[in-house]
C-alpha cells in the first residue's frame, strides 16, 4: 500500500518525517550538500564557513582549469607559432602542444611550407622605346616566422610592388629583340636575382622558389608584323647556319686542294731546278771536251742529235752512193714480222709434257745487206 493512500493508521513519508509533515526544505538540502563537501576539503559537517570555502575552492579550481585550456594551442606539422607577449617578441614554437600566457601573451601562426603563387601580367616599356607585353609567375614561401610577422606589416603587398619594380627595371634596360626572343631566360633570372635582393632590403622574411617568365609579346596591334620579322629572323638564323655548314664543308676541301697544289708546284720548281743544274753541269763538262777535241765532239753531238729525232721514226731511207735511187725500208712491217716469228719460235708443251724443239727463226740468222746496214743505223 503506498505511503499516502488513505486508511492506513501512520503515513510514510520518503523524507522519514511524520505523517503531518509537508514537503522538505530546500534550504535543508543544500545546507546538507554543503556540509558534505565540505567535508570533503577537511570542514565541519554543518558548519557555515566550510560550506563557503568549499565553493570557492570549486570556482578557483574550474577557474584555473578553464585558464589552463585557454592558453593551450596546437601546432601543426607546417606551423610556426610567433609568440609576443605584451606586443614585444618573446619566442617561436614549432609543431606540437603548446601553451601561452593568456591574455599576457598572444601567437600567431605562420605556415612556412606552403608554396604561394604571384602572377604579374603588365605591358612595359623598353629600352628602344617598344611596348612588349609580359606575363610572370613568382613561387615563393616563407622562411623568417618571425620577421614575416614583426618587420613588415604586409609582406605580401611588399612582394607585389617589388615584383613590378623588379621587372620594369629589368625589361627597360633591354631591347624588344631581347625582351621577346633572344635573351627571356636571362631577363627571368635577372628578375628573380633583383626581386630577392629586394625582398631581403625590407625584411620580408619570404624566399623565392621559382621565377618563370610564362610569355612575352608584341602588343595585339602590331602583333603580326612582329611575327613576321621573327620569322624572318628565325630564316636569317637558319640561312647563316646552313652557309656555316657549307663554309665548314667546302674550307676543309678547298684547304686541302690548295695544300696539294702548292706541294706540286715546290716539287715541279725543285725538278726544273735540278734539271736546269744538271743541264748545265752537262754544258759546262761537255765544254770540256769540246775545247780538247773539237771535231771529235761535234761529231758525238751529231749522231746523238740524229738518234735522237730518228729514234722514234718507224720508216728509214736510205741514200746510197752508188745510184740516184732511195731505197726505203718497212721497218714497221719487219719489226712486226720479227715480232711474230719469235711468238711462234717459243717452246710449245705437248700433251705428254715434252717441250717440242725451236725451230730456227729468220732473227736468228745472219743477216747480210740492207738488213745488217739497217741494224746498225738503229
Amino acid at each position: 500500500m503506498a505511503w499516502n493512500e488513505p486508511g492506513g493508521n501512520k503515513p510514510r513519508d520518503p523524507w522519514g518525517g511524520g505523517g503531518d509533515q509537508g514537503p522538505p526544505d530546500l534550504d535543508e538540502v543544500l545546507k546538507n550538500l554543503r556540509g558534505k563537501f565540505s567535508g570533503l576539503f577537511g570542514g565541519k559537517a554543518g558548519g557555515n564557513n566550510g560550506g563557503g570555502g568549499a565553493v570557492v575552492a570549486i570556482v578557483l579550481l574550474a577557474l584555473v582549469l578553464l585558464y589552463l585550456f585557454w592558453g593551450a594551442f596546437t601546432v601543426q606539422q607546417q606551423d610556426r607559432a610567433v609568440v609576443l607577449s605584451f606586443g614585444k617578441y618573446d619566442r617561436t614554437l614549432g609543431p606540437g602542444l603548446n601553451w601561452h600566457w593568456p591574455p599576457v601573451e598572444t601567437f600567431r601562426r605562420v605556415n612556412v611550407d606552403q608554396v604561394r603563387e604571384h602572377s604579374v601580367r603588365e605591358e612595359m616599356l623598353t629600352r628602344d622605346t617598344n611596348i612588349v607585353g609580359v606575363n610572370l609567375k613568382v613561387q615563393y614561401k616563407v622562411v623568417d616566422a618571425q620577421t614575416y610577422v614583426l618587420r613588415v606589416a604586409d609582406s605580401e603587398a611588399v612582394l607585389k610592388h617589388a615584383v613590378e619594380s623588379a621587372l620594369r627595371q629589368v625589361v627597360g634596360a633591354s631591347t624588344m629583340d631581347q625582351v621577346l626572343i633572344e635573351e627571356r631566360e636571362r631577363i627571368g633570372a635577372d628578375v628573380g636575382t633583383r626581386l630577392q635582393k629586394y625582398l631581403d632590403q625590407y625584411n620580408t622574411g619570404l624566399l623565392i622558389v621559382e621565377l618563370i617568365l610564362d610569355r612575352t609579346a608584341a602588343p595585339e596591334a602590331v602583333r603580326d608584323a612582329f611575327d613576321d620579322v621573327a620569322r624572318a629572323k628565325e630564316d636569317e638564323e637558319r640561312f647563316r647556319n646552313e652557309a656555316q655548314t657549307y663554309a665548314n664543308g667546302v674550307i676543309p676541301d678547298a684547304s686541302g686542294r690548295a695544300r696539294r697544289l702548292r706541294e706540286e708546284a715546290q716539287a715541279y720548281k725543285e725538278q726544273v731546278v735540278a734539271r736546269s743544274q744538271g743541264d748545265a753541269q752537262r754544258f759546262e763538262a761537255l765544254l770540256t771536251e769540246y775545247r780538247r777535241a773539237p771535231a771529235i765532239t761535234r761529231d758525238r753531238l751529231y749522231l746523238e742529235t740524229l738518234e735522237q729525232v730518228l729514234g722514234g721514226a718507224s720508216k728509214v731511207l736510205i741514200d746510197t752512193k752508188s745510184g740516184n735511187n732511195m731505197l726505203y725500208l718497212p721497218l714497221d712491217q719487219m719489226i712486226r714480222q720479227h715480232k711474230e716469228s719469235r711468238a711462234l719460235a717459243e717452246p710449245s708443251t705437248s700433251a705428254s709434257g715434252v717441250a717440242a724443239p725451236k725451230s730456227s727463226s729468220a732473227s736468228e740468222r745472219p743477216q747480210t745487206g740492207y738488213g745488217s746496214r739497217t741494224r746498225e743505223i738503229r
